[in-house]
């Protein structure tokens, strides 16, 4: 299964571009496999989180995102950058989305997935986590590096920061327990890093 060429064409340009509007930080790049099957799974603060992840690394990150996003005049570009398409309102086609995200984990690639599910807009720091990507990353025998987003973007100024942490294993592990782990990993690293609501 090969990474789509418009990514891997259009990877370094947008990458460049989004670094040089928003200067993000980016700690702890190392726990991110160069090769062979992970899964990225982290909170959710804004629509330009997508960006932010996928120039945290040189691989063709391959996002789990919302249908509704190919019913759009950007369906191209999105198709492009390799997504998996989950219709929430729809049980089948989000078991054949998540059986997709598989495939893609087995054939040794990328996967990010934001939990909650949607950018969070509640008052709390951070919205429960759905346990989609843990059973996803549990089927495809595949570890899961948790990462954190603080700060706001803004423009030219160095506001940003994702942070990494090392992979939390799924194989033989218990789902919910494995689910509340990386929900509390990701919690945990937004309370320390004084993260209000």
């Amino acid at each position: 299964m090969k990474d789509p060429l418009f990514y891997r064409v259009m990877r370094g340009p947008l990458a460049g571009i989004f670094t040089l509007l928003y200067r993000p930080t980016i700690i702890g790049k190392e726990n991110i496999p160069k090769e062979g099957r992970i899964m990225l799974a982290g909170n959710h603060t804004n629509v330009l989180d997508c960006f932010l992840v996928g120039t945290s690394t040189k691989r063709c990150v391959h996002f789990v995102a919302k249908a509704e996003l190919m019913d759009t005049p950007f369906k191209f570009f999105f198709k492009g950058m390799g997504i998996v398409p989950v219709n929430r309102s729809s049980t089948g086609s989000g078991k054949a989305a998540m059986e997709t995200a598989e495939k893609y984990l087995e054939s040794e690639k990328l996967i990010a997935i934001f939990p909650e599910g949607t950018v969070n807009r509640t008052d709390d720091i951070m919205m429960p986590f759905k346990g989609g990507a843990v059973k996803i990353a549990s089927d495809a025998k595949t570890n899961i590096v948790p990462f954190a987003i603080t700060g706001k973007y803004k423009l030219f100024k160095k506001s940003v920061t994702i942070k990494f942490m090392p992979a939390i294993e799924t194989e033989n592990a218990k789902l919910k327990a494995t689910n509340t782990l990386l929900y509390e990993t990701v919690r945990n690293e937004l309370i320390n890093a004084g993260v209000k609501k």
